[in-house]
């Protein structure tokens, strides 16, 4: 176990969390709907705390489809395996929560592509992926992979919605499929994550039990940051996010 006052975070963000600041897009789908790109993660499970605005997620998981209201002060969250598509209402801004710091980025995230694209890695990353952090060029792929989304979404939603949850299924398989290869990797960011906040706390609680909190108590400390990328062409919208040395994992 590691010491009380050290872990493979030096200061990370509570439970080694990833936290990020976004506007949903308002750009208008095929379906008439303007939001996100629909898609669910294989081992972190996400949170939307509303700051602003209004709109909607609408969610897929084998128990049926929902189309949830938000707005300011509303909690929303979505275990593994649900495929999320957030919603543009009007001016819509969420802090996102997202366990395990950095798995996301590595890949934990699967658009909600057709059929085609999960049986295919290359054809896959190809689609998913942006030329360059910002931009007019990179907007355009945002959108193009949105869109891309969206037309292999709707056809699990429609299924879901007529009681049939076997296409949301075949998907959830073919998700779990193309990410196999990262997991090793995916396991390292864990073990320095969140498992190493996890880890902290216990070797606290050794301390405190036995009577020898001194060495991390007075370590203790406050840190703060603000975003260090905006403007980032996320999943969902735009994005504010924190890329803090020691508290989170990078990309």
């Amino acid at each position: 176990m590691v010491s009380p006052d050290a872990s493979g975070l030096d200061r990370p963000l509570p439970g080694g969390i990833g936290l990020s600041h976004i506007s949903a897009y308002d750009w208008q789908a095929a379906d008439g709907v303007c939001g996100g790109s629909p898609h669910l993660h294989l081992v972190c499970t996400e949170a939307y705390v509303v700051t602003g605005g209004r709109g909607a997620v609408q969610t897929l998981s084998p128990d049926g489809y929902r189309d949830t209201p938000l707005e300011a002060g509303s909690l929303a969250w979505f275990e593994p395996g649900t495929v999320h598509r957030m919603v543009q209402g009007e001016d819509l801004r969420i802090t996102v929560l997202m366990q395990n710091s950095g798995l996301p980025e590595a890949g934990d995230a699967v658009f909600t592509f057709p059929p085609e694209y999960l049986a295919d890695p290359e054809k896959y990353a190809a689609a998913a992926a942006l030329p360059a952090p910002a931009g007019p060029e990179a907007e355009a792929a945002a959108r193009r992979r949105r869109d891309l989304a969206v037309e292999g979404y709707l056809p699990l939603r429609e299924a879901l919605a007529a009681g049939d949850a076997e296409p949301l299924r075949a998907f959830q398989r073919a998700a779990a499929a193309l990410v196999r290869p990262r997991v090793a990797a995916w396991r390292e960011l864990w073990r320095t994550g969140a498992l190493a906040a996890a880890e902290r706390t216990g070797a606290q609680l050794d301390a405190l039990e036995k009577g020898d909190a001194d060495g991390y108590l007075s370590a203790s400390t406050t840190h703060t940051s603000t975003p260090t990328r905006h403007g980032g062409l996320g999943m969902c919208g735009r994005r504010e996010e924190y890329g803090i040395e020691g508290a989170t994992v990078p990309r």
